[in-house]
């Protein structure tokens, strides 16, 4: 499977988790995910539909190592600060637990856009 498309498959998968957040926040009028809800839509939607946009207009035929490295980085850090938010806006865990979490996963996503950043220059 293309980049372009592992990162489309992807960027609707957040949409479809996000808008279902805001579909029952509004439904029980409990606005407690907001944080969590803004986040799936623009770091795990937003943000993945435009590195799908930059592998597809821009990276054609980029399946490197640094590529895949970029992809699973930015996945994995997206995903693990989607779950630190939700258990923290959730009262579920408290801050003092999650925050080492919420830091590490804000670093990793942080350095997905580096390293897409990096891919991009490098394809000039």
């Amino acid at each position: 499977m293309s980049m372009d498309r592992k990162f489309v498959m992807t960027a609707l998968l957040y949409a479809v988790v996000g808008l279902a957040l805001g579909i029952y926040m509004a439904a029980s009028k409990d606005k407690g995910q907001l944080v969590t809800h803004a986040h799936i839509m623009l770091i795990g939607f937003v943000v993945t539909l435009s590195y799908a946009l930059l592998h597809k207009l821009w990276l054609t035929n980029c399946y490197t190592t640094l590529a895949k490295a970029q992809f699973y980085v930015h996945q994995i850090g997206t995903i693990v600060l989607l779950i630190g938010l939700f258990l923290f806006f959730g009262q579920i865990v408290p801050l003092e637990q999650v925050d080492p979490i919420l830091a590490i996963a804000s670093i990793t996503v942080f350095i997905g856009m580096v390293l897409m950043l990096i891919l991009f220059i490098k394809s000039s």
